[in-house]
């Protein structure tokens, strides 16, 4: 799309109500698409519900550990098509969040690209790839859905990049690169690309020292009587990574096969997906994952830029699919071997409280480079809980990946059923009875009394490896969030941000680690959970 730009600013009070709101941390604005010189019109200051995207961002990062974004796209007085909303919404999100993306970028950069080497293989593949993904898209998106979805895609990445730049125009500052863009929404790919193009070996321990560590725990609930179903996810990374936004999308779809246009979900600035992951659908679908490694390097081998990313794969099944089995399916094509997930999918439609589980609503769906396994698991939720600590279910996913190995070599750490997490999910899930008890497991972290966790502050539910006694690092867990059956209908959550402080853990402060880039985040996290719930848009 070729694209020249107007502003108009108007001064209003704006009637949104937010749970937290301040007048100099919201921003609002609507964007107008011009059909005839095929230029976009930001209006600042108004939203306005004619128009074709309209939304806010509320930056409350410093006061509640959360920004918050709601836009809602499509729904104006002129019919456009589905292109042109998502390029919109995307342009509206890239305008709204521009400043926050500067300062992700600029500290996630440091965490992955240490080297002009690695900048160069991971600059080639991704050009490639987005090549081979817009020929793809050019090439058969009149015929397939599946393309015409990723033509939408396509479109809202390229509005988000155009309107932080038109932000940046706006302050005088020079864009983000289009390859910023790319490279925070394929962050999670990037975690096993980079070993693959650059590295050439799996994650295996360096030196027989440090086991490499995985990203989240994740635990889906049933109660007993099957009065409620519980939904938590805690993310395990790196601390430089918690800038975080939650997100409320509501796209009005007119491609016949989408399944929904709404979405709630925990996210970053730049990225059109969760990454965590922990999304709500207008479908009834609720999906969560933890990260699994890969320590069998002959698999990267079949890594190629002629396939679909994680990230790119995930959005196409939360556009298409129906029901677990079909978001597995659609996950499943064109797999590019990166960000190695096991995903659990809910079908809320498949629960009737107090009644009855039908099969289908719990699907698990887990990936490496070559191949991707799912199954039925709804007889788990039958029986009262599924627990997931970055471990791969399906036997063969876990010995093609090489866990198999790893445990004959370092133990039970390695082990689906015997880990230190397993054990903790296995002894403790049965006190899970409500919000109260999930949240606490969540974030449990006693690893100086746990015999679990063997006084090692990262075997725990809820890791903080800024506590360890040699090598301290700023990774961990550095969030939860939660939500049950009745919540999730209404696209609601609670969520909380930071390191856990469980059972009397010091918060996590920035103090002691200021060589590592935390530009824009708090200095110290000792937030509490935060309620999330649409405020222009509902069920």
């Amino acid at each position: 799309m070729a694209l020249s730009f107007e502003s108009k600013f108007y001064v209003i009070i704006c009637a949104v109500t937010l749970t937290f709101v301040k007048a100099d941390k919201m921003q609002v604005a609507t964007v107008y698409w011009d059909d005839a010189h095929k230029t976009v019109l930001l209006k600042e200051g108004v939203m306005e519900k004619q128009g074709d995207a309209y939304g806010y961002f509320n930056d409350t990062l410093l006061q509640t550990g959360w920004g918050v974004l709601e836009l809602r796209a499509g729904y104006g007085a002129t019919p456009r098509s589905d292109e042109i909303t998502h390029y919109l919404a995307g342009y509206l999100e890239g305008y709204l969040t521009a400043q926050q993306m500067f300062s992700h970028y600029s500290n996630m950069y440091p965490e992955l690209i240490t080297d002009q080497k690695t900048l160069i293989a991971v600059k080639n593949f991704m050009s490639k790839q987005d090549s081979w993904v817009r020929n793809q898209v050019k090439q058969q998106k009149s015929g397939d859905p599946f393309w015409r979805h990723m033509g939408f895609v396509v479109a809202q990445l390229d509005g988000l990049y155009a309107g932080a730049a038109y932000w940046a125009k706006q302050k005088q500052k020079t864009p983000l690169p289009m390859f910023a863009v790319q490279f925070l929404n394929a962050l999670g790919d990037l975690l096993d690309l980079i070993p693959a193009l650059v590295h050439h070996k799996a994650h295996h321990p360096q030196n027989h020292l440090k086991i490499p560590m995985g990203h989240c725990s994740a635990l889906i609930k049933m109660l007993p009587g099957y009065e409620n179903l519980l939904l938590s996810h805690s993310s395990w990374y790196v601390y430089s990574a918690t800038m975080r936004i939650y997100k409320y999308w509501d796209f009005k779809m007119t491609e016949p096969h989408a399944a929904t246009g709404k979405v709630s979900f925990s996210s970053y600035p730049g990225f059109l997906v969760s990454l965590d992951d922990f999304y709500l659908l207008g479908s009834g679908l609720l999906m969560t994952q933890t990260t699994n490694l890969v320590f069998n390097n002959s698999l990267f081998s079949l890594i190629t830029p002629e396939s679909l990313l994680a990230w790119q794969r995930v959005r196409l099944a939360h556009y298409l699919a129906h029901d677990g089995e079909e978001w597995a399916r659609v996950f499943s094509k064109y797999n590019s071997g990166t960000y190695n997930n096991q995903y659990m999918v809910v079908d809320l439609n498949k629960v009737s409280l107090g009644k009855s589980i039908d099969s289908g609503a719990l699907t698990i769906v887990e990936q490496i480079p070559g191949h991707v396994s799912y199954s039925d698991q709804t007889q788990a939720l039958r029986r009262g809980y599924w627990p997931s600590y970055n471990i791969p279910f399906h036997p063969d996913i876990y010995n093609l990946s090489g866990y198999w190995e790893m445990w004959k070599e370092y133990g039970e750490d390695f082990s689906y059923d015997l880990c230190p997490r397993a054990k903790i999910f296995r002894r403790d899930q049965g006190s899970v009875t409500d919000l109260a008890s999930l949240k606490h497991i969540m974030r449990y972290n006693n690893y100086k009394n746990d015999s679990y966790s063997k006084e090692d502050p990262c075997k725990a539910i809820c890791c903080r490896d800024d506590l360890q006694l040699e090598h301290p690092t700023t990774m961990g867990c550095y969030d939860t969030k939660v939500t049950d059956f009745h919540m999730a209908q209404m696209f609601k959550a609670e969520v909380v941000n930071g390191p856990t402080t469980e059972g009397g853990l010091p918060p996590f402060t920035w103090n002691k680690f200021n060589s590592t880039l935390h530009d824009g985040l708090p200095p110290t996290y000792n937030f509490p959970f935060v309620p999330m719930r649409p405020t222009l848009f509902q069920p």
